[in-house]
């Protein structure tokens, strides 16, 4: 009598498909997840940082006795549109926000152009003393620019500059921050092959520049663009030195809002407020290229 062979067992099921990328990618974007915690977090600070402009809309909407209650109110009132009268009754809000369009845009065309030439040359080109420069030019973030205020109106005046807006413009026109800021961008960002095979095309240097630099380099341009025209337009120390009221910027205008024995604070937030639109403005134009020009200097490879 034979026995009887028993059946084969099965091998247990699993599942040993390859892992696809797609799968890998849920699975990465399952491990950065930040959940409830990080949203909370963001929403709360979301809520802090534009806490201040929200009260600047609200007491610019108030009067100066609204303000004065305790607990003041939160909610935008009726007289916006009467404040900004006033504001342009007490001050030349007018001319002052043309003088500090015209400040901001050539101080920031200039220092965007000339900051990203320099920063080409200091990142790509060879020549004696690049060290030796670059090292100075980083040198001078250092020194307070108060200590270069006596010489620097010493200077305007000679040159019969006083209380006009080029007094204000042609100082700015390239900064450290912008020179080192850009090198460091093109470095990451431009490869040496790109020149390379320029200038084997027969390119020039100033083709190269225009042809080859410039689209790479508009993120970081958009960059220092805003940022210099954002320290352009809230800059009161120089301006109020080298103009007077008769060609005001906009912080020098400010000055003059809510006089008198008890200061209107709601004309003086409405003030601010016309001051801080067209910022908002500029930074809405260029935030894309803003947030891109951060990750792709944050992200290399």
């Amino acid at each position: 009598m034979t026995a009887l062979a028993a059946p084969p067992t099965e091998p247990p099921t699993t599942d040993r498909r390859p892992r696809t990328p797609r799968r890998r990618r849920t699975r990465a974007g399952r491990t950065m997840h930040g959940g409830k915690l990080t949203y909370a977090i963001l929403i709360v600070a979301l809520l802090i940082s534009a806490f201040p402009f929200y009260w600047t809309i609200v007491a610019a909407s108030r009067s100066n006795a609204d303000l004065a209650k305790v607990p003041p109110s939160l909610l935008p009132g009726p007289n916006l549109m009467r404040n900004f009268e006033a504001v342009m009754e007490e001050a030349d809000i007018g001319k002052a926000l043309l003088n500090s369009l015209i400040v901001s845009g050539s101080i920031t065309v200039g220092t965007v152009l000339c900051c990203t030439l320099a920063g080409f040359a200091f990142a790509k080109l060879r020549f004696r003393g690049r060290g030796a420069l670059l090292a100075i030019t980083v040198g001078t973030m250092m020194i307070p620019p108060q200590l270069g205020v006596i010489p620097l109106f010493m200077l305007i005046a000679e040159l019969q500059w006083v209380n006009q807006l080029q007094a204000v413009i042609l100082p700015g026109l390239v900064s450290a921050f912008g020179v080192f800021f850009m090198r460091q961008y093109l470095v990451q960002s431009l490869p040496d092959e790109l020149i390379e095979a320029a200038r084997v095309d027969g390119a020039s240097s100033a083709r190269i520049f225009w042809s080859v630099v410039v689209p790479i380099a508009r993120p970081g341009m958009a960059v220092l663009g805003m940022l210099t025209f954002m320290a352009a337009w809230n800059d009161f120390f120089w301006p109020i030195v080298a103009l007077s009221s008769q060609e005001p910027t906009v912080q020098v205008a400010l000055r003059q809002l809510g006089g008198g024995y008890v200061h209107d604070q709601s004309v003086i937030m409405a003030g601010t407020l016309l001051g801080t639109l067209p910022v908002l403005l500029v930074f809405g134009l260029l935030g894309r290229q803003i947030v891109g020009g951060i990750m792709q200097g944050a992200v290399k490879g």
